[in-house]
């Protein structure tokens, strides 16, 4: 693991205020390893100091706009286009805040707390915003009895009143050790955001710290009601029946590599779909993951679930080992490029006419998901 990583310096929140301020960037790059690395920094942050060694409506499909990549630091390789299109419904934004309050802009010197943003971006419309917490020497404090409070602050129009706030649904990213929470909000407009977070450990004082972060237009990743992109993946007919060519997972289920994900779509069959990679997995987390889905998957005998490893990986004496690149880094597949997923592990739920009715970054807790089967086989 990087150093910078494991010290917790690569995608830290800054000090600023009586919190942590973050500007989150779009990590749009996906052809190379690399661009996975700085939208997990804050997951490997977390799982790896611990783990080294819905219901309701149902939303219309979206439309795609073209939406800008980013230059500079964690944007594209020079040779990708200018501009990609983006999921959702697409909004304006406020104009940036001429001046901020000391609460926003300066922060303690010896903070006890200090929130991590998980989500690899956030972006206007209904968005799972996933969050965890490390104390002071980085290690990971989120567990099931601190509780978790975020209001949000459109800083752009009143950094003094929150414009809606909610709990954190506490979520295992490796039972017993490190977890999350999870807060689904709907953010009106994208911009300068704030988030005041407020925990408390059991028995101890609530404790407040506050978090800058940008909400981009669109979406660069599929987003509820977006039209899931039809891509051939493998399956166990590929390779004879061995599923040790195409899975790194140590027990894999074989219903997991039946059916191709562009086969269930052109079959109109609903589907779970999983971007996770037990061996090679930058976050740690998808070996975990993974066998969540699977356990979770019994209860569902007639639903069609596709695993899907996240790199190119090649089989050679016995195992499957990562096809790198010229400068030694894993590459995506064309699946991951397709899905244009930011990080790893994903889930996604699909149903009959092809709509995302779950997207869950990390991990899904049981609830979610099975909240949003409901919604893809009604």
């Amino acid at each position: 693991m990087d150093r910078n990583v494991r010290a917790g310096r690569v995608g830290r929140a800054r000090p600023v205020g009586t919190g942590y301020a973050v500007t989150m960037r779009s990590h749009l790059r996906l052809k190379r390893r690399r661009s996975f690395l700085r939208p997990l920094a804050l997951l490997v942050a977390i799982a790896g100091l611990s783990a080294c060694g819905a219901s309701g409506t149902t939303p219309a499909p979206s439309t795609t706009a073209s939406m800008a990549m980013p230059t500079g630091s964690g944007g594209p390789a020079a040779s990708a286009p200018a501009a990609v299109q983006g999921f959702g419904p697409g909004c304006g934004a406020a104009s940036p805040p001429a001046t901020l309050p000391a609460e926003w802009t300066h922060a303690p010197a010896t903070p006890k707390v200090i929130p991590e943003i998980v989500s690899s971006q956030l972006a206007c419309g209904p968005t799972r915003v996933v969050f965890s917490f490390i104390d002071s020497d980085n290690r990971p404090i989120a567990a099931p009895d601190r509780t978790a409070r975020v209001a949000f602050f459109d800083l752009g129009r009143d950094s003094s009143t929150p414009a809606f706030s909610g709990d954190g649904t506490f979520i295992w990213l490796i039972e017993g050790q490190t977890g999350i929470y999870v807060v689904n909000v709907e953010f009106p407009e994208s911009g300068e955001w704030g988030a005041l977070f407020t925990t408390a450990a059991p028995g101890g004082p609530p404790e407040e710290v506050r978090l800058r972060f940008e909400v981009q237009p669109m979406s660069y990743t599929p987003v509820l009601g977006s039209t899931a992109p039809s891509v051939r993946t493998p399956t166990l007919a590929d390779v004879g029946g061995d599923v040790r060519q195409i899975s790194s997972d140590r027990t894999p289920d074989p219903r997991f590599y039946q059916l191709s994900e562009d086969q269930a779509l052109a079959q109109h069959k609903p589907f779970v779909l999983v971007f996770a990679t037990p061996a090679f997995c930058t976050s740690r987390v998808c070996g975990p993951t993974l066998d969540r889905v699977k356990a979770f998957a019994k209860a569902y005998p007639d639903l069609a679930f596709i695993n899907v490893e996240p790199y190119r990986l090649t089989f050679a004496k016995g195992l499957l080992q990562p096809t790198l690149d010229a400068n030694g880094q894993l590459q995506a597949t064309d699946a991951t490029n397709a899905w244009r997923i930011l990080s790893e592990p994903w889930i996604f739920v699909v149903d009959g006419a092809g709509i995302v009715r779950g997207t869950f970054e990390s991990v899904a807790a049981d609830a979610e998901l099975a909240a949003a089967i409901g919604a893809a086989t009604k």
